[in-house]
């Protein structure tokens, strides 16, 4: 599947958190969606290192599995991804 098709893909929206707010794209219904955020990294001993803050965000369960994703059954609202505290 393309990056750039339209079959498969649904809105969603992300609730709470970091990235409370954002609508993004998902494929394939995915159940889990991991955020992650650059940090500021001091250097030291002249090492390359990139460290990335990690946030986990959970379809919510309440919400059916779509048929077909891209079809708008559910009058095209988002679907929504809660922030997930606990993980990982």
């Amino acid at each position: 599947m393309s990056v750039n098709d339209e079959a498969g893909w649904e809105l969603a929206e992300l609730d709470g958190g970091p990235a409370h707010g954002l609508r993004i794209r998902v494929v394939g219904q995915a159940t889990v969606l991991q955020v992650t955020y650059p940090c500021a990294v001091e250097p030291s001993r002249g090492e390359s290192v990139s460290v990335h803050a990690l946030f986990v965000y959970r379809r919510d369960a309440r919400q059916e599995m779509r048929r077909d994703a891209s079809s708008g059954a559910d009058g095209g609202r988002p679907v929504r991804y809660g922030f997930d505290p606990a993980s990982p």
